[in-house]
């Protein structure tokens, strides 16, 4: 199995490490807020990826603040970031860094 490693900084601005098996998933508790747009169309890295995945025209990068419970049970405000076409939602949704 693959095993990712998402490096998290906490409070305390040290770094911590989180290893999880594909299988296990972060769980977003709350509504994003303060969501922006970074990136439409041809200015994504990922887009013949996506477009080959999950189809749809229009692909959007977008980030936001949330809160996430990760798969050791811990409950963090997190800056994410995500892909979003219309009619497909929220596709590879990523912790960029810890807020609190």
């Amino acid at each position: 199995m693959i095993a990712h490693q998402f490096k998290l900084q906490t409070t305390n601005q040290s770094i911590k490490k989180y290893y999880y098996k594909m299988k296990d998933k972060i769980e977003l508790i709350s509504d994003l807020t303060n969501i922006e747009i970074i990136a439409v169309n041809l200015s994504i890295r990922e887009l013949q990826n996506l477009k080959k995945q999950f189809g749809g025209k229009r692909w959007r990068k977008l980030k936001g603040i949330g809160l996430v419970r990760f798969p050791n049970g811990e409950v963090r405000q997190a800056e994410l970031h995500w892909y979003e076409a219309h009619g497909i939602g929220k596709k590879k949704l990523k912790v960029k860094r810890i807020l609190r």
